[in-house]
């Protein structure tokens, strides 16, 4: 083998040549080439250019293994194949860290066939000693990544390592941590991350390189196993938490944790109530977690809280089995000093028999009643007698469906019926939405036509989250009832679980709560219910509580999305069924709320001409509700419940808190107005061109900076400047 060379100067890179052989370093992985005498190992990024030349190597295996330390991040192991090239040699990986430390610790010397030993070649005139190499910022256990023939016997290893070691060591002496980093990053084929997410103008903001990691290692396959949507909250949150400040930004509440205790404190509320409003706060700034009890939504609770304290009045607080009282009492221990005492006993002391218990799953909850319903129970059986399985219809294949003519045989046998009245018997099961045709080319009929079950229907089962033990088999109950228990409960949950301004919401505490429990319930009734004769209000006020209380189910679920790709399967693939049709959250704002309108830079309408949702959709654009949806961003409308009796009202103090709260603002001086980006998006919403838009939203401004600004639009002075949407999360 021939003897290694290394040669270094001041004005070019470092070289290595490789004979026949080199390795060529590219942006995203390695590969083995023939080369000239002239063609050069280079690898760069935005330092130094370094290139390493050796001598030809020989054997039939190769390869190395990369550790190393970046400092910005912690610890990573990076891998590097080679993948077979023009050499038709079997690569492997080597494992380098024992190589290295066995070559320094080694006593043997450089070889005598060297004309320049390395201290000459670095132009040093002192030599540190091998073991006394030190990299700043990188742990001692560090490995280096070099390349090394597997045919050199130990003598040459000996005399080859030190002599790459001292190369490191005195490189790294001269340029830093940073540059030998960035080099081994590049040398090892490995990418900054993986492959980012397409993004376009609607990016937020607030997106930086720690956001984007943190998603790209909370998304890695060997991780889904141990999926969870609230770690990635939390994991949203932090990385949020470290780039606010970055920038100077207020962090102390995103970073308070509350206090861990072994009791337990029950809050007794009800609906609208100012002092239960006071006392949450001061629990909060106090890092104290509590369990609320509402007793508008558990009525039965009103009883035991006229047991413990001889009145129904709230709030009243409970460490333990004691009763604080409400506001004025505790306000009086915390001045007192007492209030220490009291928390030093719920941190030691857990909860005794006597104690208030937190809301049971269930409790009070009228969506688990109902009359049961006889069809179900024949669909139920007819389930299990017939062939359901995959079958091909018009040349297309249809997976877990079943034959007409087998459905009207099981009706004939095990009602009894003729069979021209069992296809009738038949019609009637599938207007009450327990199957349907896998096309819509009927309601139901004899023959080779194919069916879906409401549960086996591919995207009822793949992505509607209200289904999740199938069809539910209660008699559907008027979409009235159920948007008025929907409503109720959102409202209860609402005043609970999000800041008073609405912008903030606590999901994870939501997550546990038994309110949100009783709106899953709540939902499954919704796979049957029938939209007929309802009125615009009723229907106004029912999508927009269903959907922002869906954008918080799907939070919960999948996370908090990161990215286009994401958004987008977070808005179109996260469904409800409801009255026998899958919703997604885009299906609902654009083709209900918008009177079936295509969503921003889409080219199709969300439904069909013959869609049974066009029927559902409202006859003419809301442009207001764009001020009322809730997507979980930080730069979306604060959260409220909307009623049926005052939605228009409540939908136009909507938009006038959301464009005075900084969604439009006007600079008179600089004749500047900035615009959230949803003006701009829903722009067709509220007018034909920009001045109309403008004109629209300053119906919803203060009177001075609606003068202001129907003056400049006037004189045609206005510089329209849309702000950066922050798609963070709004915890």
């Amino acid at each position: 083998m021939e003897k290694d060379t290394l040669s270094i100067t001041n004005d070019s890179p470092t070289s290595v040549e490789l004979g026949q052989y080199a390795i060529d370093v590219q942006k995203n992985d390695l590969t083995v080439s023939e080369e000239t005498d002239d063609e050069k190992f280079t690898a760069a990024e935005n330092v130094d250019n370094i290139s390493i030349s050796g001598s030809k190597f020989q054997g039939d295996k190769l390869g190395d293994f990369v550790k190393h330390d970046e400092m910005s991040y912690g610890n990573r192991v990076i891998e590097s194949k080679f993948e077979e090239g023009k050499l038709n040699d079997d690569i492997q990986q080597v494992g380098l860290g024992d190589k290295l430390d066995e070559g320094i610790n080694s006593d043997c010397k450089p070889d005598e066939g060297k004309t320049q030993t390395t201290g000459e070649i670095l132009g040093h005139k002192e030599e540190q000693k091998p073991n006394e190499m030190e990299v700043p910022g990188e742990e001692a256990n560090r490995t280096v990544t070099s390349l090394q023939s597997t045919d050199a016997g130990p003598e040459t290893e000996g005399s080859m390592w030190p002599e790459k070691a001292m190369v490191f060591r005195d490189f790294v002496k001269n340029k830093g941590a940073v540059a030998v980093t960035s080099f081994l990053r590049i040398l090892s084929g490995r990418r900054d991350g993986v492959e980012q997410f397409p993004v376009d103008e609607e990016k937020e903001a607030s997106d930086s390189a720690k956001d984007r990691e943190a998603a790209e290692v909370s998304q890695k396959p060997e991780d889904r196993s141990a999926w969870n949507p609230l770690s990635y909250i939390m994991t949203s949150r932090n990385s949020d938490t470290e780039n606010r400040a970055e920038h100077g930004v207020e962090t102390i509440e995103e970073l308070r944790e509350p206090v861990v205790m072994k009791g337990r404190i029950i809050l007794y509320t009800r609906l609208g109530c100012q002092n239960c409003k006071e006392v949450r706060l001061f629990l909060y700034n106090k890092r104290l977690r509590y369990v609320e009890i509402n007793i508008d939504v558990y009525p039965s609770r009103k009883l035991e809280l006229e047991k413990f304290t001889g009145s129904s009045a709230v709030p009243k607080l409970f460490f333990n089995e004691v009763v604080i009282g409400g506001l004025s009492e505790l306000m009086g221990l915390d001045e007192s000093g007492k209030l220490e005492e009291k928390i030093d006993y719920l941190i030691t002391e857990p909860p005794a028999y006597e104690a208030p218990l937190p809301p049971l799953s269930g409790e009070d909850d009228v969506s688990t009643s109902g009359s049961f319903d006889e069809l179900a129970l024949i669909v139920r059986k007819m389930k299990e007698s017939i062939v359901v399985k995959d079958r091909f219809y018009k040349m297309r294949r249809f997976g877990s469906c079943f034959l007409g003519s087998d459905a009207v045989d099981f009706l004939s046998e095990d009602q009894y019926l003729e069979r021209v009245d069992a296809i009738e018997f038949g019609r009637k099961l599938a207007s009450k939405l327990f199957f349907r045709h896998v096309l819509d080319e009927n309601l139901f009929e004899d023959g080779n036509h194919l069916y879906w079950f409401l549960d086996d229907d591919p995207t009822v089962s793949s992505q509607c989250h209200n289904i999740p033990r199938g069809i539910i088999e209660a008699k559907p109950k008027p979409i009235t009832e159920i948007a008025s228990r929907l409503r109720f409960l959102f409202y209860a949950i609402s005043e609970a679980y999000t800041s008073e301004d609405g912008k903030h919401i606590d999901y994870r505490t939501i997550h546990g709560s038994e309110e949100f429990h009783r709106y899953l319930r709540i939902i499954q009734e919704l796979q049957r219910v029938e939209f007929q004769d309802i009125p615009r209000e009723e229907k106004l006020s029912f999508f927009i509580n269903l959907y922002n209380m869906m954008v918080i189910h799907a939070i919960l679920v999948l996370g908090h999305p990161d990215g286009a790709l994401e958004r987008k399967k977070f808005f179109g693939d996260f469904k409800y069924v409801i009255g026998g049709c899958s919703y997604s959250l885009s299906a609902i704002q654009n083709g209900i709320l918008r009177g079936n309108q295509r969503p921003p830079y889409g080219l199709m309408k969300p439904f069909s001409g013959n869609d049974k949702r066009c029927k559902v959709s409202l006859p003419y654009t809301e442009p207001l509700v764009h001020f009322a949806l809730v997507n979980g961003t930080r730069s979306g409308p604060a959260l409220q419940c909307y009623s049926p009796g005052n939605v228009d009202k409540e939908l136009m103090d909507a938009a006038r808190n959301f464009l005075r709260g900084g969604g439009l603002v006007v600079n008179v001086n600089a004749k500047v107005a900035y615009v959230s980006k949803i003006l701009k998006w829903f722009s067709m919403d509220f007018g034909k061109n920009e001045v109309e838009v403008l004109k629209h939203a300053s119906n919803y401004l203060e009177p001075a900076n609606s003068e202001a600004l129907l003056e400049l639009l006037a004189q045609g002075q206005l510089k329209v400047q849309y702000q950066p949407y922050d798609w963070g999360l709004n915890l």
